[in-house]
This record gives structure tokens, C-alpha cells and sequence, in this order.
């Protein structure tokens, strides 16, 4: 087997530039660039029917890539559905912050909502704006974990 990089990890929204706003002033997420592929390259590669006029950005933080993808194109996107965390496929992103409470009400003012119930002192989960799942962890969490391979 060759050798294997991780590449991104993508997620739909709604409006583009809340979604940057949200990611970089909140978690301090940095744009890295931005691309408009050609309808007839994303339809194939993601087997949708054109027209989707799409934007991807693509931003970083601590060598985690976010691609933001959004559907331009009236009635290219589908509809929200709240995942639980039980169904098989991706379910959240985690991230570690300096202050889980203070960074819950930075979420709030950029359009997101504190999940209460899922609060137990020091981990909470959050929705961004378009209900994506984000796992609020204390850094000292992070930085009693084993060493990376």
C-alpha cells in the first residue's frame, strides 16, 4: 500500500460567509483559499444533478483542513436533519479551547446554539449555524492525551 495523507473533511452550509465568520471568530479557524469548480466536474465527482454552482472554502487550524461547501444553485442543496450521535457515519467535530463556557457564548453570538443538556462542567456540545455538531473540550483535555504516533 502507497502512503496515505489526510486530505479535509467536508461539511455543507447554508451562507458562506457566516459559516467563515463563524469558524474564524470563534475557534480562530484561517481561510487557506477558496475554489468554484465547474458544474460539470462536481456533478460527476459528487454524483449530483447540475445546476449546484458551488463554492468550497477550505480552512485550517492546527493542521485540521474544514472544507466549507456551499450549493448556490436553487434546490441544489438538501434539506437539514439532526444526526444523533448513534448513526453510523461522521457524527461531530471536537475542539479544544481555553474556556469551554466563555467559547459557548462566543457560538451563540456568531449564530451557533449551546446544546444545555449535553453539558457536564468541563465538555459541552454546541450547533453551529446550519446544526453541525462541534464538541467543546478544555485544552488541558488535549494536552493529558498519549503522545501522537
Amino acid at each position: 500500500m502507497g502512503a496515505c495523507t489526510y486530505n479535509h473533511t467536508g461539511q455543507v452550509v447554508t451562507d458562506l460567509q457566516r459559516s467563515k465568520r463563524f469558524y474564524n471568530e470563534v475557534f480562530g479557524f484561517q481561510l487557506w483559499y477558496e475554489i468554484t469548480p465547474p458544474d460539470e466536474a462536481i456533478a460527476k465527482l459528487t454524483s449530483l444533478e447540475p445546476p449546484l454552482n458551488v463554492t468550497a472554502s477550505y480552512l485550517t487550524l492546527d493542521g485540521f483542513v474544514l472544507e466549507l461547501m456551499h450549493y448556490a444553485a436553487p434546490g441544489a442543496a438538501a434539506p437539514f436533519r439532526a444526526r444523533t450521535m448513534n448513526e453510523p457515519g461522521l457524527t461531530h467535530l471536537s475542539i479544544s479551547v481555553e474556556d469551554v463556557h466563555s467559547t459557548a457564548k462566543r457560538v451563540v453570538e456568531y449564530g451557533g446554539q449551546i446544546i444545555e443538556e449535553s453539558d457536564v462542567g468541563a465538555a459541552l456540545f454546541i450547533r453551529d449555524p446550519d446544526g453541525q455538531l462541534v464538541e467543546l473540550l478544555p485544552a488541558a483535555y488535549r494536552a493529558g492525551l498519549p503522545p501522537k504516533p
